[in-house]
């Protein structure tokens, strides 16, 4: 499917879900156009509906309002056109890598050897090709994400939706399959959807950053990201970040003063970046 062409079209889409009782809305009037072959990172505060729409494009959920397409047809249920890598990798302990990565294809009547010979060229991609008869107990939890990808990447997905996949993985892992994920994406030219809290990891992966308020959730700014992913000067990573983070900064003080009273008062100096990198840690 990756050569195909391929649009993701989100129209006016709100979602509620009801919570003691009442409705409450998650999402509202989201309005977006995903093009063939790009990577869209969003980012925003907690609870503002960021995978909840991840999942309405998966068909794990339905809209309650609007609609979304992929290539011009209606999303009502998941498709192999659209696969999910969630944060934690979800993988068979009972089966070895191979067989993990094999299983969706099996599932679709392929030979075994067929399938064993798709799955080895994805393994070798992401550098597991001496793993594949280790199973997931022996592998780093690093590892174990590269498993998952490759168990997505295997179905040959049009759009690659990824729900905080990195968010468990200590920094340094979390920059090797950073670099790892954009090698993936220039080879393939799978369309990236990527979910996260983490702003700078959004500014080095995307293209464009889509950054959500406060919920229910809404689009409140839309943002491009220089390209130049290898030797991005720290300048205009750095930029890009407090650039997003200023737009997020009324957000943030939403969401803490209503989880510590009205009287607490939010100063920009207060929010630094920490060793890490991880500006997204206060959202």
């Amino acid at each position: 499917m990756w050569g195909e062409e391929m649009y993701l079209t989100i129209d006016g889409v709100e979602k509620s879900f009801v919570h003691d009782g009442q409705d409450v809305k998650v999402l509202d009037n989201i309005n977006l156009q995903v093009e063939k072959g790009s990577f869209v990172s969003i980012v925003g505060p907690s609870g503002c509906g960021k995978s909840t729409l991840l999942y309405l494009i998966a068909g794990l959920e339905k809209t309650d309002i609007g609609e979304i397409k992929v290539a011009d047809k209606k999303v009502n249920k998941p498709g192999p056109e659209r696969v999910v890598v969630f944060q934690e990798s979800g993988l068979f302990p009972w089966l070895t890598v191979l067989e993990n990565v094999t299983y969706g294809l099996q599932l679709k009547k392929m030979s075994k050897e067929e399938a064993n010979e798709k799955a080895r060229k994805i393994l070798k991609m992401v550098h597991l090709s001496q793993y594949v008869d280790a199973y997931p107990h022996q592998l780093s939890g690093g590892m174990k994400q590269r498993v998952s990808i490759a168990r997505a990447l295997v179905m040959e997905p049009d759009i690659l939706l990824m729900d905080e996949p990195f968010s468990a993985l200590d920094e340094q892992t979390r920059m090797v399959l950073h670099q790892e994920l954009l090698d993936i994406w220039r080879k393939t030219k799978v369309t990236i959807f990527f979910v996260t809290h983490n702003i700078r990891e959004a500014v080095l992966l995307s293209e464009k950053i889509v950054v959500f308020a406060t919920r229910p959730g809404k689009i409140k700014a839309t943002i491009p990201v220089p390209t130049m992913k290898d030797g991005m000067p720290d300048s205009v990573t750095l930029n890009v970040e407090q650039r997003v983070l200023s737009i997020l900064q009324e957000e943030i003080e939403k969401v803490l003063k209503e989880e510590m009273g009205d009287d607490y008062s939010l100063k920009t100096n207060h929010v630094h970046r920490d060793h890490s990198g991880d500006m997204g840690s206060h959202i």
